[in-house]
């Protein structure tokens, strides 16, 4: 585990469905009406209220982030963000670093004190491991660092032994 004043980051190796936690975060497409991978698993263990919240939702952009309610997940919550489809741009970076800052302020803004994150991007999106993984931590710290005393928990969850590796590397594990 890695600290950052009261806030924690911890890294697990599996299925963003089955934590404990409050809330997890959805790598969504912009429609949020569920997709494949990360964005498929979540819907289909939400239950079908989860579409149809995200219908009155109305879509979210690139970057931005929506809130909903887990239904049948163990996580009270849903936060929704939205990728960059990776085209090497200097912008891709940008998007995805508000992918989690804007989960994350979202995250406080609703009490929330455990989130859980996935590799956001590098799925069908294409984002590459070795340029989102540097990003993606370097938003969560930057945040984390400037709430340091707010207690949140962020837990960064990885589908697979790859994207752990990439992670612990990150960690100087």
């Amino acid at each position: 585990m890695y600290q950052v004043g009261e806030n924690n980051i911890s890294l697990v190796k599996g299925d963003i469905t089955k934590l404990d936690v409050e809330c997890i975060v959805n790598a969504a497409n912009k429609s949020l009406l569920g997709g494949g991978g990360v964005d498929g698993a979540i819907h289909r263990g939400a239950g079908p209220e989860l579409l149809q919240e995200c219908r009155t939702l109305h879509g979210c952009e690139t970057g931005g982030a929506k809130i909903t309610k887990g239904y049948n997940l163990s996580a009270a919550y849903i936060i929704h963000t939205v990728g960059p489809v990776y085209s090497g741009a200097e912008k891709d970076k940008k998007l995805l670093e508000n992918c989690y800052l804007n989960s994350l302020e979202l995250a406080k803004q609703h009490n929330i004190r455990s989130i859980a994150f996935p590799a956001i991007s590098t799925g069908i999106y294409g984002y590459p491991l070795t340029e989102a993984v540097p990003i993606a931590w370097a938003a969560i710290t930057k945040w984390l660092q400037a709430h340091e005393d707010y207690g949140m928990t962020v837990v960064l969850v990885c589908f697979d032994k790859n994207i752990y590796n990439m992670y612990a590397e990150q960690w100087g594990l």
